[in-house]
Parts: structure tokens; C-alpha cells; sequence
């Protein structure tokens, strides 16, 4: 079960004391923690409202395939990159790319 990174005190600490990972088209913040929860961090770079919350709808659902066989529980941001088109396949596949990297 996915839950959501809610607080903007949660934000403001991945933020600061997070180790972070970049692939092409997202960047992850992730930290160790006692209970598995994550977030979202699209900015109005991405365009208006209707973008924005597609883009998240389809973060959301990459990282609910992804991250559901994770070894320990972690506190994670993910955000996207500026680009001119955002797919469900590329999201999943840097997902998965980037729990490989970083060993999650």
C-alpha cells in the first residue's frame, strides 16, 4: 500500500538531509524511514493545472508498480523534468531505473 508525503515540514526535510538520484526524466529525493510514504513535486514550469495534475496522475501510477516491492520502508520525492511530452512508460522504466541505482 502507497502512502502519500503530505506535510510540508516531510518536504522540507527530504529536501535538506535527502540523498537524491537523476535519471532523464525525473529526479528522486528518498531518506530511510520507519513508515514508506511519497510525494509528488511538479512545479508551473510543467504548465497549467490540467497538466500538472496529469503529470502527477501518471507519477503516481508508475511509482504504485514500481515501488511496490521495496526491501526497506523509505520517505520519497519524486519530480519530473521539463519536457515536451511525459508517458507512463517513461516514468516507469526511470523509476525502475533509478531503484536500481540508488539500491532501494
Amino acid at each position: 500500500m502507497i502512502y502519500r508525503l503530505k506535510k510540508k515540514s516531510d518536504f522540507d526535510k527530504l529536501f535538506k538531509k535527502g540523498k537524491k538520484g537523476f535519471s532523464k526524466s525525473l529526479t528522486m529525493l528518498y531518506f530511510p524511514s520507519e513508515s514508506f510514504k511519497i510525494g509528488y513535486s511538479v512545479s508551473k514550469k510543467h504548465g497549467n493545472a490540467v497538466q500538472r495534475n496529469r503529470i502527477k496522475r501518471l507519477l503516481r501510477a508508475a511509482a504504485r508498480n514500481s515501488f511496490a516491492d521495496l526491501k526497506r520502508n523509505y520517505r520519497i520525492v519524486i519530480m519530473p523534468r521539463v519536457a515536451e511530452e511525459y508517458t507512463f512508460d517513461r516514468f516507469l522504466s526511470d523509476m525502475n531505473y533509478l531503484k536500481k541505482k540508488e539500491n532501494l
